[in-house]
């Protein structure tokens, strides 16, 4: 299977078994790959997995946690699409953004959408507005 259209080349801003997934899924697409790691993991599956990778700034988790960081290896690896995994990074309204305004295609939902149901309270007043039952709480 391929996606259809021009190729597109993906960066995924992720490490460890959540990386080599969605890397693994993406060279099956036909999409070139390109992985980021930190100095601690240069030697990482999924780093030998993508077809390019970019070393970020720092160590360890704290170096998966700059916006800025993945959009400047997204543009050093010609990427054209950014994955942002599993976690606080696919939750990150500044990452979503970032992307939007590097011209970036951010695979996940709009900024504006992740601030709104990223917060709980205007996450409940959304789903009530759309007649979507919620819970007392």
């Amino acid at each position: 299977m391929t996606l259809p259209g021009p190729p597109s080349s993906l960066l995924v801003a992720n490490r460890g078994e959540i990386a080599v997934r969605i890397l693994r899924s993406a060279a099956r697409l036909g999409l070139r790959t390109s992985a980021v790691y930190s100095e601690d993991d240069a030697a990482a599956l999924h780093v030998r997995l993508a077809d390019t990778a970019t070393q970020l700034p720092g160590s360890g988790p704290a170096a998966y946690l700059d916006p800025s960081a993945f959009v400047d290896a997204a543009r050093a690896a010609s990427c054209t699409l950014l994955h942002p995994g599993y976690g606080f990074l696919s939750e990150s309204s500044a990452l979503a953004q970032a992307c939007l305004d590097a011209d970036l295609t951010f695979v996940g939902p709009a900024p504006d959408v992740l601030d709104r149901v990223g917060d709980k309270v205007a996450a409940r007043q959304l789903a009530a507005e759309l007649d979507v039952p919620v819970l007392r709480g």
